[in-house]
């Protein structure tokens, strides 16, 4: 039987020349490995950085393609052009300034206002998209934000005079238009109203004619409700009228008149 004993520890017997070695040899793999790691974060940040130069890249090529349906007047492919644009690069406003205009030539107003707003969201700064913006809220009747849009564009691009000249003057005069319709429109219904009161006559129930008419119709009922009329039918079948009085009442002859239920 084997006597018991202590386990020996691993690396007892392993010369210091032989550990050193190790150790070397294990500090070069940690450097490699470093080093790899290094490598690595650049290369993912470098395949990042081209995978990001191919969208702009390729969003450009998109953005020039639709421009040049949108000039063909071929709106559909156009939109269709820009909305894979937009998966690309979908921070750039002007893919949606773009697509804002085609909408309002297909007279899709609310589609084209939203696309506006996005613009003006993804760049405040765009006179372009401010001036887009109005031009679609003014499409949709919207002429008060209409003013204040084209009012922010000159405010980017005060010397723009298109804006000046063109959209904001035409707003401004649309919007004097609607006022002074609103207003043509409260005066025609409060002359109305006056018309309405002013053709109710104002009839004086305590004057003379209108005593006597009263009376003569008081009179009128009295000499009705004197005299009642009372339908008879014989026994033969002749039909007979009987005007009877208060106060001697007409009794038929039961031999003759059969009396109707």
């Amino acid at each position: 039987m084997a006597s018991f004993g202590w386990k020996r520890k691993i690396g007892e017997k392993v010369s210091k020349a032989t550990s050193q070695q190790f150790e070397a040899e294990a500090a070069d793999d940690k450097d490699l490995a470093d080093e790899d790691d290094a490598n690595w974060v650049h290369a993912t940040k470098r395949r990042k950085e081209v995978l990001l130069e191919d969208c702009v890249k390729r969003s450009k090529e998109l953005k020039d393609e639709g421009a040049n349906l949108a000039e063909n007047r071929r709106y559909r492919e156009a939109i269709h052009k820009w909305d894979e644009a937009l998966q690309l690069t979908p921070e750039d406003a002007t893919l949606y300034e773009m697509k804002s205009q085609v909408l309002m030539s297909l007279h899709e107003m609310f589609p084209a206002v939203h696309a506006a707003e996005m613009a003006v969201q993804r760049n405040p700064r765009s006179w372009d998209a401010w001036q887009t913006l109005g031009r679609a809220q003014l499409g949709l009747g919207e002429i008060a934000l209409a003013i204040r849009s084209f009012q922010v564009s000159l405010h980017i691009f005060p010397m723009n005079p298109e804006v000046w000249k063109e959209d904001l003057s035409w707003a401004r005069k649309l919007h004097e238009q609607q006022k002074a319709t609103k207003t043509e429109a409260v005066q025609a219904l409060a002359n109305k109203k006056e018309l309405a009161q002013e053709s109710i006559p104002d009839y004086d129930f305590e004057s003379d004619e209108i005593v006597a008419v009263c009376a003569a119709i008081a009179e009128k009922e009295k000499a009705l409700s004197a005299a009642k009329t009372v339908v008879i039918v014989s026994a033969s079948g002749t039909v007979e009228t009987v005007t009877e009085k208060e106060d001697c009442p007409t009794t038929p002859d039961e031999t003759l008149f059969i009396r109707a239920r």
